[in-house]
């Protein structure tokens, strides 16, 4: 600095800054030019949700929409103005140009959408469930190990990219709270919409997830969520179940409103799960509670609580909505070239659901090996 005078300096800082700016900004154009683009597979409540986060991703972009009613083509039409619109899935996993898709359809459809996006060479993000049976389940594995390796496919089991609900998986996989001994978990709250309006021979579709058929019933569609969490916690799933469920209040559809499942697992860990669907002014509890040898912790959407060796709680809170973890890793993995394959754990997971709605309906013990 004693041979250079502050203009000089000044004048050079000023050239670096500029050069440093522009090629900033390079990149940044750069990577908005190869912005991941993106088709959505399902114009519903939850594809457009799930697109919706996507489509503020600084690089990604909602290229193309399908379903095959008209008027939810027109939601989709009012959310991604210019995408390139089709009625026909195989259509739009043709087109050369998607990067990406997002298959948001009735559950009962994952395995044969799936296997064709996986066809297709797509980054695939699909809702949960994998499917709505076992069968279901087994064509989506077979068709995620045939996957190709630089494709990333997730699934919207969201807590599993949750970064609170990473925190509390830390905390147990740490050991500082010793083995876990006995698991709780429910999804006691309100029902999805009902749709009205509509033709009867579009019923179970417009409401698929009142159907067995189409949904799998409420412990497979929805509860999937809690028992995922329990075997990503546990690193395995349970292989025993025994369960009740009934119908107290619902009046649409063939499936369950309330149920009860015993889940065991081999090294005998218990889990004691419940579900209801009462509406939204009865009482509610979203949530697991892995409970070990020096405490415990509960974890749910809205954060988690840990006790340690009897002392006070601590809570830590979640104030968003963790489905933007999920779609927003998703892109950042597919433009970065951060590969999973969640397919595996995904029909993992649906197969426990499955577990348990078969001794709910069969009122009789059922194993992992007769599923």
């Amino acid at each position: 600095m004693s041979h250079t005078t502050r203009r000089e300096f000044g004048a050079r800082s000023a050239g670096a800054l500029g050069i440093l700016i522009a090629s900033s900004q390079q990149v940044r154009g750069s990577m908005a030019n190869s912005a991941l683009s993106i088709g959505l597979i399902g114009c519903g409540g939850r594809g457009l949700h799930d697109s919706g986060i996507a489509a503020k991703h600084e690089f990604a972009k909602i290229t193309a929409i399908c379903d095959i009613y008209e008027d939810r083509l027109a939601e989709g039409r009012k959310r991604f103005s210019g995408a390139k619109e089709y009625k026909n899935y195989k259509e739009l996993l043709a087109n050369k140009d998607i990067d990406a898709v997002m298959i948001c359809t009735p559950a009962f459809l994952h395995p044969e959408m799936f296997e064709a996006a996986v066809q297709a060479k797509k980054h695939i993000f699909m809702e949960k469930p994998a499917a709505v049976d076992a069968k279901g389940c087994r064509r989506v594995i077979e068709a995620a190990k045939k996957a190709d390796k630089n494709k990333r496919i997730s699934v919207d089991y969201q807590q599993r990219y949750g970064k609170d609900y990473r925190k509390a998986y830390e905390i147990v996989k740490s050991g500082e709270l010793g083995a876990v001994k006995m698991i709780r978990a429910a999804w006691l709250g309100g029902p999805p919409p009902t749709r009205t309006g509509h033709p009867q021979s579009e019923e179970k579709i417009r409401n698929w997830y009142f159907y067995r058929e189409t949904s799998g019933d409420i412990i497979v569609e929805q509860d999937c969520h809690n028992l995922d969490v329990v075997n990503w916690f546990m690193g395995t799933h349970p292989t025993r179940a025994s369960g009740y469920g009934g119908r107290a209040m619902r009046t649409i559809g063939d499936v369950l409103d309330n149920l009860s499942v015993t889940y065991q697992f081999d090294n005998g860990v218990v889990l004691s799960y419940s579900a209801h669907q009462f509406g939204r002014q009865t009482y509610q509890d979203i949530s697991e509670t892995f409970i070990c040898e020096k405490g415990y912790i509960n974890t749910s959407r809205r954060g988690y609580t840990v006790v340690r060796n009897g002392g006070n709680p601590e809570t830590v809170e979640t104030k968003y909505d963790i489905t933007q973890d999920a779609v927003n890793e998703f892109i950042d993995g597919c433009l970065n070239n951060k590969i999973e394959n969640a397919a595996f754990h995904a029909a993992e997971s649906t197969l426990v659901a499955i577990l348990g709605r078969e001794a709910i309906y069969s009122r009789r013990e059922m194993t992992w090996d007769k599923l």
